[in-house]
């Protein structure tokens, strides 16, 4: 598939995520000279660079080769059925394709599971940007009561018992025995034109990006993205009332991350950056996604209550909706049906060749085999 990176230029560069090193379209100059109707110095749609190599976690082939092994290996959770692919599928564009993301087996999440696209580009992760690297959200994600459960000592004992990862990483890291803070390293490491090439509908769509709809004042630069953090007045996901599990995740989320007492008792809305900053004026707002790629990514916004682009783009052309804190720049945009419909054609231009990838074959567990003094 054409997109607009592809009018930058016609190279493929591999892109860190969680889990794979993929290939991102990349540019340089659009032939129609899209940069020019940046405003408000804005910086505008461009091309990756190189990811980033992480100086405490420089990348290598065989740690990149390890990390891909644990993304898709169901034992590095706590009942051995999920892995990081069960909760991202590589088919789904990285990301999980129920609105809200399914969670350990018995439980349920309580947020969407953006896609790991282009994760390494990020300096904070999550819809609150409470994690500051992707070890730090791989571990939470591995260990977290709603997620993975798994202990991490449990993790050791079971990579120990299983040859093949022993020598990998005494290989990788020079150690006997396989460190929890080793697989979080080699997981970070796996994941770490022409002007045919679009529509006419597609060019109409972006002018309205960067113009009336003011897309850009969010939506800009590298990744599509100020990776800032905004209250839009998102609705609630009518799921959510219609799940106990769902409900039980979301109370216990807020006393895990220290919501006082009248707070727990009374909001049914996800507060987001309120959690880690504890600011009321910070209460529901979330971090700006990137739209790289966002035609294989939904549903939308934290809480996946927008199935489609259509019911995006009309969320906003209404002004958003209700929240104390909503950004002034949230208001009705007056686009017509036929500029909603060539904003989506713009959008879908963001879009390149879908990238997957498949299990690797994985290593068995050892033979338990009982001491001659025990038989």
């Amino acid at each position: 598939m054409r997109n607009i990176f592809s009018l930058l230029n016609n190279k493929r560069r591999l892109g860190g995520i969680v889990g794979l090193l993929i290939g991102t379209i990349l540019g340089g100059v659009f032939a129609f000279n899209l940069t020019a109707t940046a405003k408000d110095n804005l910086p505008p749609l461009a091309p990756l660079p190189p990811p980033p190599n992480p100086i405490d976690n420089p990348s290598t082939p065989e740690k990149v080769a390890l990390g891909r092994m644990l993304y898709f290996d169901a034992r590095m959770s706590g009942d051995g059925s999920m892995s990081c692919n069960s909760y991202h599928p590589s088919t789904t564009g990285w990301g999980a394709p129920t609105a809200i993301s399914f969670g350990g087996p018995g439980t349920s999440h309580w947020r969407n599971a953006s896609t790991i696209l282009n994760t390494a580009y990020y300096s904070k992760l999550n819809w609150d940007g409470g994690k500051g690297s992707i070890e730090k959200q791989n571990s939470g994600a591995w260990g977290s009561a709603v997620a993975g459960n798994l202990d991490s000592a449990l993790a050791e004992e079971r990579l120990a018992q299983i040859a093949r990862y022993v020598e990998r990483f005494k290989k990788v890291y020079g150690n006997d025995y396989p460190l929890w803070d080793n697989a979080l390293k080699s997981l970070d490491a796996y994941l770490s034109g022409d002007e045919s090439a679009i529509s006419d509908a597609a060019k109409r769509g972006l002018e309205l990006f960067n113009g009336k709809a003011g897309c850009l004042n969010c939506h800009n630069g590298t990744l599509a993205s100020d990776d800032r953090y905004y209250a839009l007045g998102v609705p609630q996901n009518p799921d959510f009332f219609d799940s106990l599990l769902k409900q039980i995740t979301f109370c216990y989320e807020q006393l895990a991350k220290g919501a006082y007492e009248k707070l727990y008792r009374t909001t049914t809305e996800d507060l987001n950056l309120y959690y880690v900053t504890k600011q009321e004026i910070d209460q529901g707002k979330f971090r700006t996604p990137s739209l790289r790629d966002l035609c294989y990514t939904g549903p939308y916004m934290h809480n996946g209550v927008f199935n489609t682009l259509e019911e995006v783009v009309a969320f906003y052309n209404a002004g958003g909706g209700n929240n104390p804190n909503k950004d002034p720049r949230i208001v009705p945009l007056d686009l017509t049906a036929d500029e909603q419909a060539d904003l989506i054609e713009g959008l879908n231009s963001l879009c390149g060749d879908r990238v997957t990838d498949e299990m690797p074959a994985l290593p068995p567990y050892g033979e338990y085999v009982i001491p001659q003094d025990e038989r």
